[in-house]
């Protein structure tokens, strides 16, 4: 370690310090573990400021040594429950570092205790410097599961930062106050790709010399802008990819280019339940913001439409280090103490009509969907000031073409398959408020769990699947049984079964989750009768098929007999699979297209081998979006 910390007793408690003069704690093995940790990188400090977070300190405390952070540094104001206290004794523990946030006037505690934190020789003195929140647990899901493990493969990769995005966790529905751990009771979150949340923080490899701290990303300070260091910055996003150049100069937040969960999270708890965001209320908050803690502010951070558990690997840890903590006669008698002035205090205030009123408000909050949730709108940019603001350095880099510094959008935003849902596995289970949007007379639910962000901006705004909806009548006028293959969650079938009353549908996909919410949409818009649409989640292609075979597929055409046959999803049903199927009912075929090279590309893929099957291709209708094929 580049510093040491207090000296330790192995006496009974009561044994005093000479240093301190408050008692030090009889010696266990898993807190002598913790004083005497190390870590391959140095040390892993974890800097942050806090005011009155007694009830949950311990929980933060552990949950941080848990994931591998070597120090941990308290800054704190104005408290009054015991916080310093407790801190005062984690440092003669050998655990953290308290110290008080002389807030000089006109300052914000916030900026004031990174300030402080900047001439710190703790923090000078480390390697890898996170600065953040009492209501911010950082979750690790890089393979390894601990920090140690994700910055040695960062260190591997060349990189000397990671940028780490907020998750925004909700009250999950809770009310009453509880005991439990804030990382086990909390265990529902935004959906990854809803931007409103996407805050970051940045671990580093620090020096004091080129870098100056903030609470969300350091900044390189004026004079080294300019030398050459920026060039050897360099950062990945929590996926362990390269973060663009533009971020070592600006930014707070991730976009859609540089979002990244795979190695590590930020779960953000900024509410919790109802009574506890009450006992959030007597406190303030540690930068003094009037009237923050609205019902306002909890529907933008009451979001509860995923559940998350990721940070649960870290849990056994952290209860034994926390089981440890208690076992210290004096910080046990402080964590309790500071939990049962507060729960005395909130049961008073839950007599009051001001509890009750603020109880419904936000209960009430809650019911606000999250496509109709308001976020204080960011700050406009100004680009001549911000031109006037940037260094030689980058300027030089902002001029590069944006293919050369752009990276391309993560996973969901922008596919090139183009699809309108998310990837991966899409769980509706948890029950949301959701705003229902007319798409082409057919209500559609604006869910972020379902939709990616675009899709999911045309379903807001009634557009979705616009050009299809409008033409498809069109195109299966004359048919009798329509098999759709790759349909989603059957936008266009349902249309067509309003459109079409006398025609019988199939609505296939492999993703069970899409079929599902089908039906349910189906159902929501009186068209459930399944003589007359059917949905299939039937696989067309199982594990052991043979290469170009799809015996899903063939028992599909072969059960349902179709006359009709739609691509809705042409990758799903590739043209060797087609080629090797028995079309013999069949007499139509219609495939989607989204641009002019999409069209060129189906029409050479498909057009050969519909045509061994004898169909020909009937003049294309302009702007109608599908090819279509024909066999007398």
């Amino acid at each position: 370690m580049a510093h040491s910390r207090p000296a330790q007793y192995n006496g009974p408690t009561g044994t005093r310090s000479p240093e301190t003069g408050r008692d030090m704690p009889a010696k266990t093995d898993i807190l002598d573990e913790l004083r005497h940790r190390k870590s391959p990188h140095g040390t892993i400090m974890a800097v942050s400021m806090m005011k009155d977070e007694a009830p949950f300190l311990l929980e933060w405390v552990a949950h941080h040594l848990a994931v591998g952070f070597t120090d941990i540094l308290v800054y704190t104001n104005d408290c009054s429950d015991g916080t310093v206290e407790m801190l005062q004794r984690l440092e003669d523990l050998g655990l953290a570092f308290h110290r008080p946030n002389e807030i000089p006037q006109g300052i914000k505690p916030q900026p004031s205790a990174i300030k402080h934190a900047q001439v710190e020789p703790l923090v000078q003195q480390a390697d890898w410097v996170m600065v953040f929140d009492a209501d911010e647990f950082l979750s690790i899901n890089h393979p390894s599961g601990t920090l140690d493990g994700m910055i040695g493969d960062a260190v591997a990769r060349g990189a000397n930062g990671i940028i780490i995005t907020w998750r925004i966790f909700g009250s999950g529905g809770v009310v009453e106050w509880s005991r439990d751990p804030v990382t086990e009771q909390y265990l529902y979150a935004a959906p990854p790709l809803w931007n409103k949340g996407w805050g970051v923080k940045t671990l580093f490899k620090f020096d004091p010399e080129y870098w100056k701290l903030g609470i969300h990303r350091p900044s390189i300070k004026n004079k080294h802008l300019e030398d050459g260091f920026p060039e050897t910055v360099q950062w990945l996003n929590g996926s362990g990819l390269p973060m663009e150049d533009y971020f070592k100069f600006r930014g707070w937040r991730s976009i859609r280019r540089t979002l990244g969960y795979d190695w590590a999270q930020m779960n953000h708890y900024a509410v919790k339940s109802v009574d506890s965001y009450a006992v959030r209320k007597f406190r303030g908050n540690v930068n003094n913001k009037a009237d923050k803690y609205n019902a306002d502010y909890w529907a933008l951070q009451d979001r509860n439409e995923v559940e998350d558990r990721n940070i649960l690997r870290h849990a056994p840890r952290r209860a034994q280090i926390m089981a440890a903590l208690l076992r210290d006669e004096v910080l046990a008698r402080l964590h309790h103490g500071a939990l049962e002035r507060i729960e005395a205090r909130l049961r008073a205030y839950k007599q009051t009509d001001a509890y009750q009123q603020l109880k419904d408000s936000l209960i009430a909050a809650s019911k606000v969907p999250i496509t109709q949730v308001e976020a204080k709108p960011p700050q406009a940019r100004d680009p001549a000031k911000i031109a006037n603001l940037m260094s030689k350095v980058e300027k030089k880099a902002a001029a590069r073409p944006r293919t050369e510094r752009r990276n391309p959008p993560v996973e969901g935003w922008g596919d090139e398959d183009g699809s309108a849902y998310v990837a991966g596995k899409i769980d509706c289970s948890a029950e949301i408020e959701l705003e229902w949007a007319s798409n082409h007379e057919i209500a559609l639910p604006a869910d972020p769990r379902v939709f990616t962000p675009e899709a999911l901006a045309t379903v807001l705004a009634g557009r979705f699947d616009r050009r299809n909806a409008r033409n498809i009548k069109g195109f299966l006028e004359g048919c009798s049984r329509v098999l759709e293959l790759g349909t989603g969650i059957g936008f266009i079938p349902i249309k067509v079964r309003r459109d079409l009353p006398d025609l019988t549908l199939m609505a296939q996909d492999n993703r069970r989750d899409l079929i599902r919410l089908g039906k349910q949409v189906a159902q929501r818009n009186g068209l459930d009768d399944t003589a007359r649409l059917r949905f299939s989640d039937g696989p067309l292609v199982f594990e052991d098929d043979a290469p170009g075979q799809a015996s899903g597929l063939a028992a599909c055409l072969r059960d349902f007999r179709p006359d009709g046959l739609r691509l809705a999803t042409p990758r799903d049903v590739p043209p060797q699979v087609l080629a090797a199927a028995d079309l013999s009912t069949v007499r139509r075929v219609v495939i989607p297209f989204d641009t002019a090279q999409s069209l060129d590309a189906m029409r050479a893929a498909y057009g050969p081998v519909l045509a061994t099957h004898g169909f020909a291709e009937t003049p294309e209708r302009d702007g109608s979006g599908s090819l279509q094929y024909d066999r007398p």
